[in-house]
């Protein structure tokens, strides 16, 4: 094989999420000394269901669509985890996200395990209509696997409140009666909470000040940038310039932009709602999508995809500390040239576990017919995350650990603990 082609297979392998995910499973269980027999179980995902569907489109075709619902671990609770649309699902990242999902839970200790689920799809070719009808077919095919006492789904990447309560009244319709507990991240109007849309991007933000304070960097000093100017992406660059940084990067899937002098987050939200995207923006320096990841800054918030700091650009990023508000965004290779470099990186499964604290909030909320202000969720999700950012952190320290190393310890710790009490069946 030829240089160029080893250079390929290796990027390729980089990029696979399982590999990554089982390779950060693999990691902690050492570090904890997790059994042969938990190590098992543990390491690979308990259901993995793909479904292929019909769609009726506007012009009259019918087009057939590839489905996934993965389920890791169910020994702490009902399954939970989001569903994207996008034309890069697999099978294999689902498998991965879903095992993210149990330990995202785990860390933050709320009583869920691990889920994901997508369709292979680009949702912008879409109608309206023909997103409403592939909703509810794909709803109606993983409606076996999932229910409020059972799995119960959320937004992720291309979906959004209204693909939610397409969702919920679609299992509704077969239940015979309201089932507003069967997703989360609705709207308000049908069982939803309030602070949901805003949790996962806040949740970053609360993580993001956690880690700034045990640097001892001010925020007020702090220069920003932001990888994904979505849901996420957004409401953490709105929150931290309201803390009192500096938001000097931001990108969405069109390109970049860069202004070392500062980018106003609510001009930016303006345009981007206005134009679609933030390209062509006046007054920044164009930088392409992967611009904001090398951008010269102390904080990076990759809140993209996955992937996205790899071996090939980890020794170029500038930051010297990074909140990973996306899944997954950050590959082994990776991660040890930033550990190499001093770099603090606090992980995805408890930097963006903000979105799935609130979810937990609006399925309790939804199961007792009692629902509460913005302020006790947001209250309530701050408690949480400070609390699950200091345990992390004590491990981190007292047991030398890099912060992804120590939250993967004590989630893995967790969820082996719970199955090993419960047992094996029969």
């Amino acid at each position: 094989m030829s240089v160029f082609g080893q250079t390929k297979l290796q990027a390729r392998e980089e990029a696979d999420e399982w590999r990554t995910a089982q390779r950060q499973f693999d990691l902690a269980a050492d570090v904890i000394g997790l059994e042969p027999e938990l190590r098992m179980v543990l390491r690979e995902v308990q259901r993995e269901f793909t479904c292929h569907f019909p769609v009726a489109m506007d012009d009259g075709r019918v087009e057939v669509f590839t489905g996934y619902r993965v389920q890791h671990n169910i020994n702490r609770g009902p399954a939970k985890g989001g569903i994207r649309y996008h034309p890069d699902v697999s099978l294999d990242e689902v498998k991965a996200l879903a095992m993210w999902m149990t330990w995202k839970c785990a860390v933050v200790n709320i009583p869920f395990g691990g889920a994901k689920g997508g369709v292979v799809v680009d949702r912008r070719r879409l109608s309206r209509r023909e997103l409403e009808h592939l909703t509810r077919r794909f709803a109606t095919e993983i409606g076996i696997l999932i229910g409020p006492d059972r799995d119960i789904p959320a937004p992720d990447v291309n979906t959004d409140p209204q693909v939610m309560a397409w969702i919920m009244d679609t299992l509704s319709m077969h239940a015979g009666y309201s089932v507003t507990a069967a997703v989360t991240g609705k709207p308000i109007e049908v069982g939803g909470s309030l602070g949901r849309v805003e949790a996962t991007g806040r949740g970053v933000t609360i993580c993001a000040l956690a880690a700034m304070e045990h640097l001892g960097m001010e925020p007020h000093r702090a220069r920003v940038a932001v990888q994904g100017f979505g849901n996420v992406g957004s409401v953490a660059a709105r929150l931290l310039e309201e803390a009192g940084c500096m938001i000097v990067a931001v990108s969405d899937e069109y390109g970049g932009l860069y202004n070392p002098n500062g980018l106003q987050v609510a001009r930016l939200m303006e345009y981007r709602d206005r134009e679609g995207r933030l390209q062509g923006f006046p007054g920044a320096e164009e930088i392409g999508s992967a611009g904001p990841l090398t951008a010269d800054c102390d904080v990076l918030v990759p809140a993209a995809i996955g992937n996205q700091l790899t071996s090939r650009n980890a020794r170029d990023v500038r930051a010297r500390l990074i909140v990973e508000g996306a899944n997954g965004p950050t590959t082994p290779e990776a991660d040890e040239i930033f550990q190499s470099r001093g770099v603090f990186l606090v992980p995805d499964i408890l930097a963006n576990a903000g979105g799935v604290t609130v979810s937990y909030f609006e399925w309790v909320q939804d199961l007792q017919s009692f629902f509460w202000s913005e302020h006790e969720v947001n209250q309530k999700l701050q408690a949480i995350m400070h609390r699950s950012f200091a345990e992390v952190l004590k491990m981190s320290l007292e047991k030398g650990l890099p912060m992804r190393l120590a939250a993967s310890a004590l989630a893995v710790k967790r969820v082996a603990s719970a199955t090993r009490d419960r047992g094996l069946y029969p």
